[in-house]
């Protein structure tokens, strides 16, 4: 899935649906559907087991927030997940429009669901970037593997990455901010050139909570080629990240910029350069400045331009005129043509 040539030649999208669902199936199909169709390659889910994953204090505080979807944590929390048995329905939908399906897994319990449901790819967040024990169980499913970095320091980053690729060979590594939303000036999308340096062998990408489209071609222009955005149905639903994630224009256009970038870095083909079908129409031919005798030298003061129906010897090209000896008479405004030059 995640071959190096085959990511030259196709840039892997991820369509980062995390809750924003806000644990309703039918919007979560309907995620699906829109982002598929606006050209992700994998839509992905987020999925815990919260019980396990917070401590009974933690679970059962009280919450307090605009965006909150419950009295206690643990209320709120569970409101923005999907019941585990449908997963597998999840990735029903994807494959019926074509993309992958993937899901970050924040605890052991939702590991064994997504292991069950034979999830396409396994998201390790950032918060688990340097959890060990967690990273190995990962690794047991066999599953391709994109992990964040967000927040790790190098030898947190290089012992996670040398678990895994001592053990498994499908991994991607997403160079990321973990601020939410994350301002255009706190991107360091340089480290993506640095991480390719050092793991060379492994492909990079960028996750990146920023609420534009301009992160994705300049990811790409650093090394990036698979791509992590956040997105929704609405920027003014409640929950912390609506607001910077893409709506389905914006992602259509941030899939669109990424994939026309290698298109445009090529030069244009020299022989095509100056047949530009404007020039053919609009460009100026050289004509004499006055009255031209034969044997006269042409300089910069006796020729100029003007457009005719038909182009001559290009204005651009004077260069090559200047100092040549005439062969015979041209009258004032009439076109240079080459036969008439020594």
């Amino acid at each position: 899935m995640f071959n190096s040539e085959r990511l030259e030649n196709e840039p892997f999208i991820i369509a980062e649906v995390g809750q924003n669902h806000q644990g309703d199936f039918e919007l979560a199909k309907k995620y699906i559907k829109i982002f598929a169709d606006a050209g992700a390659s994998a839509i992905k889910f987020q999925i815990r087991d919260n019980k396990n994953l917070f401590s009974e204090d933690a679970y059962l505080s009280e919450y307090k927030s605009e965006n909150a979807f419950g009295n206690t944590y643990g209320e709120h929390r569970e409101k923005l997940e999907l019941n585990p048995n449908l997963i597998i329905e999840l990735k029903k939908k994807c494959h019926e429009h074509n993309v992958a399906f993937m899901a970050t897994p924040f605890d052991e319990g939702s590991l064994r669901v997504l292991d069950e449901a034979d999830v396409d790819v396994i998201k390790i967040a950032s918060f688990d970037l340097g959890n060990l024990p967690f990273i190995s169980r990962v690794i047991k499913t066999n599953k391709p593997i994109v992990m964040s970095i967000g927040g790790g320091k190098h030898d947190q980053i290089r012992s996670s990455v040398d678990l895994i690729k001592s053990n498994h060979n499908q991994l991607v590594i997403l160079h990321c901010v973990s601020e939410y939303p994350c301002e255009f000036n706190r991107l360091g999308l340089e480290n993506i050139a640095l991480l390719k340096q050092e793991f060379r062998n492994t492909p990079i990408g960028s996750s990146d909570h920023f609420n534009g489209i301009l992160s994705g071609p300049i990811a790409y222009m650093m090394g990036a080629r698979v791509f992590e955005k956040h997105v929704t149905l609405n920027r003014s639903w409640r929950g912390t990240d609506h607001n910077f994630a893409l709506e389905p224009e914006g992602f259509r256009k941030f899939v669109r910029d990424i994939k026309r970038v290698k298109h445009m870095l090529p030069q244009k083909n020299l022989k095509e350069i100056g047949e530009e079908a404007v020039f053919k129409k609009l460009g100026k031919s050289l004509v004499a400045n006055e009255d031209l005798k034969i044997n006269e030298v042409i300089t910069l003061e006796n020729i100029s331009g003007k457009i005719f129906k038909q182009q001559y010897i290009p204005v651009r090209e004077s260069n090559e005129l200047i100092g040549r000896i005439l062969l015979k008479n041209v009258k004032k405004g009439e076109p240079i043509d080459r036969k008439f030059l020594m």
